[in-house]
């Protein structure tokens, strides 16, 4: 009974985490190298050509709703399709309108003033690799670049009014202010000619959040009845996508409705658009560490939408997602005014400043960070670890710290387990005699051997208890490290600069000795990312598994033999922190049994159960 239930924990555990592995880190990894491969090589080849890309340059509003029967129409991705050049540089499409900067602790870059536009942002404090000099992490870009990603606030007039409204074309004027900072906002202001005034008072805090107060003066002599709306424009998905443990795509929470969330590929093989009517919440456009939100004035009624468009040709760096709100009608009598105002969230998914902004009233908005399944675990985890490494300065002690707490918490039940499993080991002899006397008689063999556990009190299904606590414990951890910004680019010591990333050592060029990176290679350069880290997990494993007495089962012996080997390479892809960690965790494991066993007065068998000869000292205990 001991042995199967051990067979069925190895079939498991590696089916779980071999399914696992090639979900979450294999294919991922190869779809964001190609796509970032062709990113540069389309923007490379392609900056003169000239190809279609929905709603770049036009104004993409959403329409008003029918004011006659009240039923919402919804609303459409801009004015069609316009044919504008493609992947002109960054710089070059930055320098086709006049612009207002932006400037803060976390913030670079500027706002249009032609269609008063937020589509320059890039984060001062990411940058595109560990090393410091590398580029900042770029989050808005404009229209006309490789993969234009902008956000517009704006007014959709009534059906069949001839009013004139500021469109994506309009050229505002700065009235006040001449730099965005945390403590200077900023006023634009549009005259029609016909009576509206629109003024855009634009403050941003110390972090990631913009505040847009519009004011709509009427200095005509006739009403006139606006829809205020705010949109978030992209085209073309990022290039790291396609995580099945990660949402990445649409995201919104809302008071009535709940929490919508569309993956870019859903949203694209749908191709339709998604309305959501609510009073309070948020919508946007998430990444895994970045994101751009949309939140409405609360307690006004707003009609949100979620939209996708396939790009030509299905190029993927043409498709087009656009997350919108309206807000329902605003009559502005003559001699009047109105006042609406909207937040922007645009940066870092950092879970201290997501709680606070949560915290400040912006319906639950700390989801904006995919916790998984788990989060009742992930979230502890996550706080344990963050709080442990601002006393030590360093994430991976902080891990190794974690799981010595959570060692300690669960310290009576592991040795419980250790216990039952130090006593199923000393019944060897006994079990191995009942084995060989009903060899014939599997069924009696069974009876026999679970008439001996009742006799010596011991629970066989007690030795799985440290392994059932410790799958959901990693797949939390997992999800700490793979989805949290604080762990991206966090150094642990030497080698290791990014615990969120694989150990970026390997043994098939003798840890960087010889020139080359095997891990390149087509095909199975995956599996040849072996680093020092994996291999420390693989030989502590093994040794655990080895204070064991082996399966009487010969194929059940290989299984065990070889699963640390099979589970090394496996883990050699996962971030450093968990093979780390998985490493810890064997070790603490190992000393604890060793310790229990010694007790016990039971040998402790490592190189014996590979068929090696067992000391005479064991002899004698055995």
């Amino acid at each position: 009974m001991g042995d199967n239930r051990n067979f069925l924990i190895a079939i498991l555990l590696s089916v779980i985490i071999f399914v696992g592995w090639q979900h979450f880190m294999i294919t991922p990894r190869v779809e964001a190298e190609k796509a970032r491969q062709d990113a540069i090589t389309e923007q490379a080849t392609k900056a003169a050509e000239r190809t279609t890309l929905p709603g770049a340059t036009t104004s993409t509003a959403p329409v008003a709703s029918n004011g006659s029967s009240g039923a919402t129409i919804l609303p459409t991705i801009g004015n069609g399709t316009a044919t504008v050049p493609t992947s002109i540089t960054r710089d070059a499409a930055l320098a086709t309108s006049p612009r207002v900067a932006i400037s803060s602790e976390q913030l670079d870059g500027s706002i249009s003033l032609k269609g008063a536009r937020f589509d320059d942002l890039r984060l001062r404090q990411y940058r595109e690799t560990v090393d410091k000099t590398s580029p900042e992490i770029v989050l808005f870009s404009p229209a006309h670049t490789v993969q234009p990603y902008f956000t517009e606030f704006g007014y959709i007039g009534a059906p069949g009014s001839q009013v004139t409204l500021p469109t994506a074309d309009t050229v505002w004027t700065l009235e006040q202010g001449d730099k965005l900072t945390p403590t200077t906002p900023i006023t634009l202001v549009y005259n029609n000619g016909q009576g509206l005034v629109f003024h855009r008072t634009i403050s941003v805090d110390d972090k990631f959040l913009f505040k847009v107060i519009d004011k709509v003066e009427n200095k005509g002599t006739s009403a006139v009845t606006l829809y205020p709306y705010g949109l978030i424009s992209r085209v073309g998905e990022p290039a790291a996508k396609a995580y099945y443990l990660l949402h990445e795509g649409f995201i919104g929470e809302f008071k009535e409705h709940g929490e919508e969330a569309i993956k870019y590929a859903s949203a694209i093989k749908d191709s339709t658009s998604k309305s959501i009517t609510d009073t309070e919440g948020w919508l946007g456009i998430t990444d895994k560490y970045w994101a751009s939100a949309l939140i409405p004035q609360t307690g006004e009624k707003f009609v949100a939408r979620f939209s996708a468009t396939p790009g030509a040709n299905n190029d993927p760096q043409q498709e087009h997602f656009q997350a919108d709100f309206r807000h329902e009608a605003m009559t502005i009598a003559p001699g009047s005014d109105i006042t609406v105002n909207n937040q922007l969230f645009a940066g870092a998914k950092v879970s201290k400043v997501i709680d606070t902004y949560r915290d400040q009233g912006i319906f639950r908005f700390n989801l904006m960070i995919d916790w998984g399944y788990f989060w009742f675990l992930t979230q502890p985890v996550f706080k344990g670890i963050d709080l442990i490494a601002k006393f030590t300065g360093n994430f991976g002690i902080a891990i190794l710290i974690i799981t010595v707490l959570i060692k300690a918490a669960f310290f009576p039940l592991a040795n419980r387990s250790y216990e039952s499993m130090s006593k199923m080991k000393k019944l060897q002899p006994k079990m191995e005699a009942l084995r060989e006397r009903h060899k014939d008689d599997k069924m009696a063999q069974q009876q026999a051997i679970m008439a001996l556990y009742k006799e010596e009190k011991v629970n066989p299904i007690a030795g799985c208890l440290p392994v059932i606590i410790q799958i959901p414990v990693f797949f939390s951890l997992y999800k700490v490290l793979f989805v949290t910004i604080e762990m991206r680019h966090a150094p642990f010591f030497g080698w290791i600069h990014d615990l969120s990333a694989p150990d970026p050592t390997t043994i098939f060029n003798l840890f960087g000795l010889l020139p080359y990176d095997p891990t390149l290679l087509p095909m199975i350069g995956p599996f040849l990312a072996l680093g020092i880290w994996p291999l420390l997990m693989g030989f502590t494993m093994f040794v655990q598994q080895r204070m064991n007495p082996a399966p009487a089962d010969p194929v059940q012996q290989q299984i065990f033999l070889w699963m640390p080997v099979v589970f090394t390479f496996m883990l050699a892809s996962f971030p450093a922190g968990l093979v780390i960690y998985w490493a810890w965790n064997n070790a603490l494991g190992a000393l604890q049994q060793g310790v229990i066993m010694r007790r016990q007065g039971v040998p402790i068998e490592i190189f014996s159960n590979l068929g090696f000869k067992k000391s005479s000292a064991n002899n004698k205990k055995s």
